[in-house]
């Protein structure tokens, strides 16, 4: 497996690439190349893109991790930088309107309508349940929430805003033969389910967790949760970044060894 960072907080140690709050990556394997995320807006995704050396053409599918405007906001321009459609694994619920209302109520949700992006060629797959949509590529499905989570912001249902669970936070399983790589978009599943589930779902150990763990903000005693859980789960590598926190990303550093931060170009080969 190979993953190409195209998205991230951080623009990295390389001329030409733009950093920008949000996620997006490129993953490599057997022989198909699959889109997870979109990021926050499409001129810097396709820019990132083609200085990489990546064109929308060549990718084979897209996998949303969940329906927040920064992993889903450069989607309509990706669609347009193709000349056929392409198959988008995700959970029923990324269309929910969605908001936040600190420090002022504003749109967080996925900026498009699910009809404008399928006369661009988008062939939506949205199941609540795991799925293998390409060899070894496999859509975790549903997370279930036995410990804490990190949901935030709120649906606007009836015209009222109620708390939202983001029950469509998914997370991309690659399976690696003698282990998996798991992939998150925000991790607002909780890092632990998130990793618990993964390791039940496949019978396997996670060689890489990679991606937004949702961290920053997080108390003491909740860091020291996450830490001892991932051990626990004898997780072998971790790379953190886009929501994870500096100075909760200096922690699980500093308490584990086993973590590496993420910006735009870095590349992870499993």
């Amino acid at each position: 497996m190979k993953l190409t960072i195209l998205f991230e907080n951080h623009a990295g140690y390389r001329k030409g690439l733009i950093g920008y709050h949000g996620f997006s990556a490129i993953v490599e394997h057997n022989g198909s190349k699959v889109l997870v995320d979109t990021g926050t807006d499409g001129k810097v995704l396709l820019g990132n893109m083609a200085e990489l050396g990546f064109s929308p053409e060549e990718i084979d599918a897209v996998f949303l991790t969940h329906g927040h405007y920064d992993h889903t906001g450069g989607l309509r321009a990706f669609l347009e930088g193709r000349e056929k459609g392409i198959d988008i694994h995700a959970h029923p619920g990324i269309f929910a309107r969605r908001i936040a209302l600190k420090p002022y109520r504003r749109e967080i949700g996925i900026p498009f309508k699910k009809e404008e992006l399928e006369e661009l060629g988008a062939k939506f797959h949205l199941s609540p349940k795991p799925v293998e949509f390409l060899p070894g590529f496999i859509s975790s499905g549903e997370i279930e929430r036995k410990t804490w989570d990190r949901a935030v912001g709120y649906l606007v249902l009836d015209g009222k805003a109620v708390p939202d669970p983001v029950l469509d936070d998914t997370a991309l399983i690659v399976d690696l033969g003698d282990g998996i790589a798991v992939i998150t978009g925000c991790g607002h599943s909780g890092i632990i389910n998130i990793a618990e589930h993964a390791v039940r779902l496949t019978g396997k150990p996670i060689r890489a967790l990679i991606g937004g763990f949702h961290l920053r903000g997080a108390g003491k005693a909740l860091l020291n949760d996450a830490a001892r859980g991932l051990s626990e789960l004898g997780v072998e590598r971790l790379y953190a970044g886009h929501c994870t926190g500096i100075e909760e990303f200096a922690f699980l550093s500093s308490t584990l060894g086993n973590v590496e931060g993420l910006h735009v170009g870095k590349v992870i080969e499993l």
